[in-house]
């Protein structure tokens, strides 16, 4: 944990009683200031009351005597409705703000390296990627923020740490204070519109992230026009000219100043018109597809920033070990004598966007897919359909889908994932030319699970259970 020290003597509202409001008000209490608890749950609120934690209904009058509010990330503090309490919290002049800008307010001045990584897809492997190079360079680090631990939980940083976050626009967007030294932005397509009022609220909430302050380094992502809008605001006046980096996993970039790009097999690093060093992905067995050169070429940017060596990230990117539900490498089972199937996890992908990345690595493949679809359902994965030797849809919207591919790719719907996987296994017997069984929802999990964790988790045990009987 990180106590909050800097809030020592205040009176700080806590709204909204998850793992980042709960860890805040840890912090917060450790600190020496006094967490006021409040959510909509009053069961939760009760049994906290009961523990010992000054609680009080922040929709009623009177209202506590605040000097600050923190909200959970799940809590709409503007789209599509403000929360009754944020409307509170206005009328009464109290500030609003969450556990990451409590975490930045903390450590602002000291002496420890933060990297800030958002963007709509990618955002968890290169935050792991960043970490494990820094780590790899012999840099005490830690991962937190949307991946792994809360950026509260994590522990007190020495001098000369690096702490690598992983932010989401929830977390972004209302945040009083942003002052990493390395931003990153990855991406932008669409997702979450409703929460932001729109791609253009979307886009605002990650570009926060840039200052003012300008961190010291700012890597953008240039295959969206948002993002070469972003580094074209960035450069203006940009001092030195490194201090922003754009990367590319689609475009050969030479322009002016550092950039760094898919080529080939690698990530070619570019300079004032020449390729000036290159980075080889091809032994690097958990960055396999045309997205992971981006998340790379950002985790590279990042590291050669914090002066590494190439030669010491060239190991790092080769034994990199991947990340959980993000194109998981689960192995090969044998299906019969001598035929053995791929099976990849990539429960992750909770959006067309997402799943298309890893429907653009393999040219033939089964496809397990299906939950809670987003806005735009999957006609963004059109070119893709051709590859899918056939689709095992489940869950609430697996008939919707359906309808969706219609005859441009044979397709069964099922209820569950467990149906879905024995009936995959069959069609793998039976179709020996089809390599790949690939796990890539392309919708959200909260029909059936609880988030994309345990639904992966719950692939990778029947995919568990196969491999062992064979």
């Amino acid at each position: 944990m990180i106590p909050l020290n800097s809030f020592a003597g205040r009176r700080v509202g806590v709204f909204g009683l998850g793992r980042s409001g709960m860890s805040a008000a840890a912090a917060l209490k450790a600190g020496g200031a006094t967490p006021v608890l409040a959510d909509d749950n009053d069961e939760r609120l009760a049994q906290l009351a009961a523990d010992g934690w000054e609680t009080a209904d922040l929709s009623q009058a009177p209202w506590p005597d605040l000097d600050l509010l923190c909200l959970s990330p799940g809590v709409p503090h503007l789209y599509p409705e403000p929360h009754a309490v944020v409307q509170r919290a206005w009328g009464e002049s109290v500030p609003v703000d969450n556990d990451v800008g409590l975490f930045f307010a903390e450590l602002a001045g000291r002496d420890v390296r933060i990297v800030a990584i958002t963007g709509t897809n990618g955002k968890s492997t290169t935050t792991a990627l960043t970490g494990h190079l820094l780590a790899h360079g012999g840099i005490p680090t830690q991962i937190g923020g949307n991946i792994g631990r809360g950026v509260l939980d994590l522990g007190p940083p020495s001098p000369g740490d690096a702490i690598v976050l992983e932010l989401s626009s929830y977390q972004t967007d209302v945040t009083r204070i942003l002052s990493p030294n390395v931003a990153v932005f990855l991406n932008l397509t669409a997702d979450h519109l409703d929460r932001h009022g729109g791609m253009g609220g979307y886009f605002a909430a990650k570009a926060r992230l840039f200052g003012p302050p300008a961190p010291g380094l700012s890597v953008v992502g240039v295959d969206e026009p948002e993002g070469r809008f972003l580094a074209n605001r960035l450069r203006e006046g940009a001092e030195p000219v490194d201090a922003v980096v754009v990367i590319s996993a689609t475009r050969k970039l030479l322009g002016l100043g550092t950039s760094l790009f898919a080529d080939d097999d690698g990530i070619a690093v570019g300079r004032a018109g020449e390729i000036v060093a290159r980075f080889d992905l091809a032994d690097a067995q958990t960055l396999k597809g045309r997205h992971n050169a981006q998340n790379a070429a950002a985790a590279i940017a990042t590291a050669r920033h914090f002066g590494l060596s190439d030669e010491v990230i060239q190991s790092g990117l080769e034994c990199f070990p991947g990340l959980a539900h993000r194109m998981e490498i689960l192995g090969n089972a044998e299906i019969e004598d001598g035929h053995d199937v791929l099976f990849v996890n990539d429960s992750k992908a909770t959006n067309a966007d997402a799943a298309a990345q890893a429907m653009a690595t393999f040219p033939q493949f089964f496809w397990i897919a299906g939950g809670q679809a987003k806005d735009g359902g999957i006609q963004s994965l059109n070119p893709f359909f051709g590859r899918i030797a056939h689709a095992f849809l489940i869950g609430q919207d697996g008939p919707a889908l359906a309808a969706e591919l219609g005859h441009a790719a044979p397709h069964t719907v099922f209820e569950t994932l467990d149906e879905a996987f024995a009936a995959v296994v069959e069609a793998a017997r039976v179709n020996p030319d089809v390599p790949v069984v690939l796990f890539s929802p392309a919708c959200a999990s909260f029909d059936q699970f609880a988030d994309f964790e345990q639904r992966g988790d719950a692939f990778r045990a029947l995919f568990v259970k196969l491999a062992e009987s064979g």
